[in-house]
């Protein structure tokens, strides 16, 4: 179960990243048409690079920092992830939070990116009114037995739909984060999360380099 998520978890991601790789053709462009729009691109993009199927976390980064970081909310991702801690935060605490968790989610979903093989996604119909600035765009990845949720959270800006949360397995990603880390911060701290997810994706990065 935690590999079949934690590979759903990289492909979302990944098609984040090709979703907003390519022009955004008007502000106003319904989210769900904007996800359709790109998901082949994204299946083609992953299967075509051995690098990214390598789990090559170099390339993973590069790609999430020129087309993830600049499109997809991350700040209000790392905020609702810390919970009510964000606001007590530095602004440089905040600062440290935010690198730490983008580095965290890269290391932890990488290696799922060779996994992916010959999947397709089909979406649901999207429930929303013209005025809705949050919405929720519904998917499935079939080709791989019984059809598998997936879900992605977008809020309206003045440049266009942001992904803010992903639903992996019937799993949000933030709720799931904001349990672990409202227990590091009751324990340690602000700082005492940092240190402890700097740990982490040191020892993560020593891990991926024994494996290379």
């Amino acid at each position: 179960m935690m590999k079949r998520r934690s590979w759903l978890a990289a492909l979302m991601m990944s098609t984040a990243a090709a979703t907003f790789s390519v022009p955004v053709l008007a502000n106003d462009e319904a989210p769900d048409a904007m996800v359709k729009r790109v998901s082949t691109e994204v299946l083609s993009a992953i299967k075509a690079d051995p690098a990214i199927q390598a789990g090559d976390v170099n390339r993973i980064m590069a790609l999430v920092d020129a087309k993830i970081m600049p499109n997809v909310n991350f700040s209000r991702m790392t905020s609702s992830a810390v919970g009510r801690y964000w606001r007590q935060a530095t602004p440089e605490q905040q600062k440290r939070l935010q690198d730490e968790f983008k580095t965290l989610l890269v290391r932890t979903y990488s290696g799922a990116l060779g996994e992916v093989k010959d999947q397709t996604l089909s979406f649901r119909p999207m429930r929303s009114k013209p005025e809705d600035t949050e919405v929720v765009v519904r998917s499935e990845v079939r080709g791989m037995g019984d059809p598998i949720q997936l879900d992605y959270r977008l809020e309206k800006t003045s440049s266009g739909w942001k992904i803010y949360d992903l639903n992996v397995l019937g799993v949000w990603l933030v709720e799931t984060y904001r349990t672990q880390f409202a227990q590091e911060i009751s324990a340690k701290g602000v700082d005492g999360l940092i240190a402890s997810l700097a740990q982490r994706n040191k020892s993560n990065a020593g891990s991926t380099a024994k494996a290379s």
